[in-house]
């Protein structure tokens, strides 16, 4: 059997490539790593053409439409996985007819059948209730500063407003309905003044308008900073953090840096605050170097000066990695439906913990062998050779797995810690409502833009999950800086 030879992965008789003139020779090898340089940059842009939200760190809104047709073939069954079911519908609830401010009887005085007439009474009536808002007036208080002249010296004394009126001219409760306008209902300056006109016969200026915001965020930086000294006496908080862009109207910004939207998250208090930058110096600042809980969250380096006994690493992040790799082809695919498969079993021994339906005792047994497998598989794809400067895909998920060993501890800090959720999805839902404002206001223009947006975030989070009222708190905030009071707290009340 004569020798071969091996040139770009095909195998060719050692004697005939020796009997190939040494410039064809040449030109076949260039032309063979050019082949291979193309390939490797078709598997590139065809992964980044395919990236979507399960596969890539890509918001779901990037995914644009599904199919446009959702019919099966014929004898084929549709498929229902990764749809939702439908909300089941729900009556608009009655209220008492006690607290109704007027009740209206009526009484059908002939048959609709025969037309005979009709005589009785039903004590069970259908109830039907129509709800209407009255025509909205504002109130208008004038307060009348009398100015009276001593007759000993002549000095002009005027009287002084009364304890929290503002000399704005504008009280408590529209200022936080104006906030509420403007930051989480994330209307502009010019739409809040229409709305304040349309619906109230109230005109302001945008200048007003600006005012009234820096007022309330004043108003609410001694309960906002109160949140953030809860937080950090808390077991466990999630965090994360999304671009939102800092303008330069103030000076604030010299440098033009990118903004960044911080979050910390716990079950009832969350705190939001608009950095320069994305550092690890940044995240120690927020969450504090001596913070002793644990701490949730991707595995973005700025998070790598946590100790891994304090920290949990996101299943998620990591699930649409393993998606990607699968979509690979090759070792790829191998390496990443081996970890994919135990990722499914591990969420599926999960939720039946949080269902009650497996002990933990139990759940932290049977993950000790799948851990096992787990990191087996990892190690083997990180000894994988692979040059320094290979952009492959198998380069790409020989990296990911060698990243995911230095960080294999904190894949498992849920499992024997209670009150560890194994996913950082709490600090992506308290994200999405600054994502959303930050596309459609652009960002801040200045520090106190950004100080609004991060107050009226934390109090707006904190107080959906307390289920407190949103105006209320705004208001009393509001009338708390105006009296010199003390402002009302986001501090859950049982432990106040």
């Amino acid at each position: 059997m004569s020798e071969e030879i091996e040139i770009s992965g095909i195998q060719l008789p050692k004697a005939d490539w020796k009997a190939t003139p040494p410039s064809i020779q040449a030109l076949v090898l260039v032309l063979s790593e050019r082949l291979r340089q193309q390939d490797e940059r078709i598997q590139q842009l065809e992964e980044r053409l395919n990236q979507t939200s399960k596969n890539s760190s890509k918001p779901p809104s990037s995914d644009g439409f599904g199919p446009s047709s959702g019919k099966a073939k014929k004898g084929q069954k549709r498929s229902t996985q990764g749809r939702s079911k439908p909300a089941p519908r729900q009556a608009r609830k009655l209220r008492p007819s006690e607290s109704c401010d007027a009740i209206k009887d009526r009484v059908p005085s002939v048959c609709a059948d025969c037309g005979a007439a009709l005589s009785g009474y039903d004590h069970r009536p259908h109830r039907h209730q129509e709800i209407e808002l009255p025509p909205i007036k504002p109130m208008v208080i004038e307060y009348r500063l009398h100015q009276l002249s001593c007759e000993a010296c002549g000095h002009l004394t005027r009287a002084s407003l009364p304890s929290g009126v503002s000399p704005c001219g504008y009280g408590e409760r529209l200022s936080a309905i104006v906030t509420l306008l403007s930051g989480p209902y994330r209307h502009s300056y010019r739409q809040v003044c229409a709305l304040m006109e349309d619906l109230f016969a109230v005109r302001l200026s945008r200048g007003t308008v600006g005012r009234l915001r820096d007022e309330m965020s004043q108003a609410l930086s001694a309960p906002v900073s109160a949140a953030k000294a809860y937080i950090h006496a808390q077991p466990v908080l999630h965090t994360d953090e999304t671009g939102f862009p800092q303008g330069n109207r103030d000076g604030s910004n010299a440098k033009h840096s990118k903004g960044w939207l911080w979050v910390l998250v716990t079950p009832l208090v969350s705190f939001f605050d608009v950095v320069l930058s994305r550092s690890q110096t940044t995240s120690k600042a927020l969450i504090g170097d001596s913070y002793p809980g644990i701490v949730t969250s991707d595995r973005y380096s700025a998070y790598g000066w946590i100790a891994l006994a304090h920290r949990q690493v996101c299943w998620a992040h990591l699930k649409r990695d393993l998606t990607a790799m699968v979509e690979r082809i090759g070792a790829s695919h191998e390496i990443g439906e081996a970890l994919l498969r135990r990722q499914r079993r591990l969420f599926r021994w999960w939720h039946q913990v949080r269902d009650g339906t497996l002990s933990r005792e139990q759940f932290i047994r049977q993950v000790a062998h799948l851990r096992q497998g787990f990191t087996a598989t990892l190690d083997e794809a990180a000894k994988l050779p692979i040059a320094a400067d290979e952009k492959s895909p198998l380069a790409k998920t020989v990296r990911t797995c060698r990243r995911l060993l230095k960080v294999e501890p904190a894949l498992w800090t849920f499992v024997s810690t209670i009150g560890v959720d194994p996913t950082n999805n709490a600090a992506e839902r308290a994200l999405r409502p600054a994502v959303i404002w930050r596309k459609t206001s652009f960002g801040a223009q200045s520090q106190r833009g950004s100080q609004f947006v991060a107050r009226l975030m934390t109090v707006t989070t904190s107080l959906k999950a307390q289920g407190r009222h949103i105006l209320d708190f705004l208001t009393h905030a509001c009338l708390a800086a105006r009296t010199g009071e003390d402002p009302p707290t986001l501090i859950p009340q049982q432990q106040s």
